[in-house]
């Protein structure tokens, strides 16, 4: 029996396979805008057979987009585009996620093919860029300004807004990005965050924003739709962020309605060595998945067949969401499918000769 294959219901959404299709951003909108890129990117992860596809993070203020290009969703006028990409997504049998997310102090770089190196008035980008602290991400990063208490609350209601947004457009899973050292990240590491008010120090502290955008949200999001999160298990370095926080945030989390985390690391500072090898983050969905008893997806240098569906036959996570092999080939669950003897796909039907 091939697990990867098997339903998975979270709520009152259900999964036809445990394959997700990771946010990745496309570096391809204007003005935050969804295009006809997005709609055949994001269309064709579902005719591939993956169970829940998500949009690449989609900026909740206009100054949290990474690049001049990302998606957005911080105008109604973002609605509708993106309404038109769900209901593709639903028609071919997957289920459609957005991922809620800003930069913080790593908003405003070229994208890759031009550097990703900051970005000033001058050549597309904005400033102020913002954070927890004032504390610049690398040497040719500007230094951010820190987020007032007021400023903070106006972070909330933008997620909240978001969240009303993504509803309308049909969405039926959110994911709020707290990982990779954009914002909500920059609040959870000390590395970042040197703040001396309540939203700095403690863990306790260090936490508040994040458990208060998640309540926010989980406020107006349906009972019946989960709500997923992203975090950075680890930051890779000492008196950094650490997975024995990441466990005991999941626990918070988990009680305030999040039902899933997706597991990544790393990205709060740059240079940091890294211990990238196959499935090197799967350790920390294992962990906190036992340990906070929330279940829990697996991402990172996952390629094969077996090995995806190892992760889940082990029940070292709930789902492997899958970035790189699935911009390689959209159809890798058909692929996977027929390797692991799957011979019950999904409702759309396709010649199988090239499979």
């Amino acid at each position: 029996m091939a697990h990867l294959f098997e339903a998975f219901k979270i709520r009152e959404i259900t999964l036809r396979n445990r394959i997700v299709v990771s946010p990745m951003c496309q570096y391809s909108s204007t003005n935050g805008y969804a295009n006809d890129w997005h709609l055949v990117h994001l269309a064709s992860r579902a005719v591939g057979g993956a169970g829940l596809v998500f949009t690449e993070a989609a900026a909740i203020e206009a100054r949290g987009r990474i690049s001049p290009q990302d998606l957005g969703i911080w105008s109604d006028e973002h609605i509708e585009s993106l309404a038109k990409i769900v209901e593709l997504i639903h028609n071919f049998g997957a289920v459609a996620g957005i991922q809620l997310a800003h930069a913080g102090r790593k908003a405003s770089t070229a994208k890759p093919s031009r550097g990703g190196k900051a970005l000033d008035e001058s050549q597309e980008g904005w400033r102020p860029v913002v954070s927890s602290s004032a504390i610049a991400f690398s040497k040719e990063s500007p230094v951010p300004q820190a987020l007032s208490i007021t400023e903070i609350q106006q972070i909330i209601q933008a997620f909240v807004q978001a969240t009303q947004r993504s509803l309308h457009a049909g969405f039926k899973v959110i994911e709020i990005h707290a990982a990779h050292g954009y914002l909500l990240h920059q609040f959870l590491s000390p590395l970042a965050n040197q703040r001396q008010d309540e939203y700095g120090g403690s863990f306790e502290n260090r936490t508040r924003l994040l458990l208060e955008v998640v309540t926010a949200v989980r406020q107006i999001w349906p009972e019946t739709y989960p709500l997923f999160v992203r975090i950075s298990a680890t930051d890779w370095i000492d008196k950094g962020w650490n997975i024995e926080q990441s466990v005991a945030l999941s626990e918070k989390l988990k009680t305030l309605g999040v039902d899933f985390i997706d597991c990544s690391s790393g990205g709060i500072i740059p240079g940091i060595n890294i211990p990238v090898k196959p499935g090197y983050q799967t350790q920390f969905a294992e962990r906190i998945r036992r340990e906070a008893k929330i279940p829990t997806g697996a991402v990172g240098l996952i390629t094969s067949p077996e090995q995806a569906d190892q992760i889940i036959q082990t029940e070292v996570a709930d789902l492997v969401l899958l970035g790189r092999e699935l911009l390689r080939n959209p159809y890798w669950p058909h692929l996977a499918a027929k390797k692991l003897g799957h011979e019950k796909l999904w409702p759309v039907q396709y010649d199988r000769a090239w499979v």
